[in-house]
């Protein structure tokens, strides 16, 4: 990988310690690493260097990483930008709230290095799965989507979707391990339905685990849903 295709990470935490241990293990592994000791540094860090994934604490002096992620989901430049917070907090609402500004992913402390950069490689192949899909046709594990045709095959069999079905089986593949929420989900999926409430994804979650597997789709609780690539 050339110094000019390096992917950049930003590494945001206000332990000295913690940016040291991650920034030398992410540049071992042929990253650009750049660092921010709390979130309004991340911010303009984050402008400056336009990271293709940000790893931000949660609980931080003058900006808090929840904000700071909240912050910069508005802007443009960072729409499609991974964000995964890294915190000791173990509670759930901390988990939730990340997730409902925008987080893609969670890494818990106390670090394990090599785990981390395992996630982290993990996450910025998200989008890899764009790049299998040629006339509309996306293939993952033992899927195939065929998008023009509403088609799905499974190991080669036929399986049949309803389109809404479909629609969001689609969503979710295409970003797998992405956690998508309700709201986004009912926006892709259901946003010209006038009467649409999270039942109705609920049920269209369990026919799809029906009909392809119970750990095709699994469940964050209290956010909402990620594709498991198998």
């Amino acid at each position: 990988m050339s110094s000019s295709n390096k992917q950049k990470i930003l590494i945001v935490d206000d332990e000295p310690d913690i940016l040291e241990l991650i920034e030398y293990n992410l540049k071992k592994e042929g990253y650009q690493v750049f660092l921010a000791r709390n979130g309004q540094e991340a911010v303009a860090e984050a402008k400056r260097s336009l990271p293709d994934l940000i790893v931000l604490d949660i609980m931080m002096p003058k900006m808090d990483g929840i904000e700071a992620c909240r912050i910069m989901r508005t802007m443009p430049e960072f729409k499609n930008t991974f964000m995964v917070f890294l915190t000791a907090r173990s509670e759930e609402y901390s988990e939730i709230a990340g997730f409902n500004v925008g987080a893609d992913d969670y890494i818990a402390k106390p670090i394990k290095p090599r785990a981390l950069v395992s996630r982290i490689n993990a996450i910025l192949r998200r989008n890899a799965p764009a790049e299998d899909i040629t006339d509309n046709k996306l293939e993952i594990g033992d899927l195939v989507i065929d998008r023009e045709a509403y088609l799905v095959f499974q190991r080669g069999n036929k399986v049949v979707l309803a389109k809404k079905e479909f629609e969001l089986l689609y969503l979710l593949a295409s970003k797998p391990g992405k956690v998508y929420t309700r709201e986004v989900i009912l926006k892709n999926i259901w946003e010209d339905s006038v009467v649409v409430t999270n039942r109705t994804i609920d049920v269209h979650i369990r026919k799809l685990r029906e009909k392809l597997g119970d750990d095709c789709v699994s469940t964050v609780k209290g956010v909402g849903y990620k594709f498991e690539a198998r």
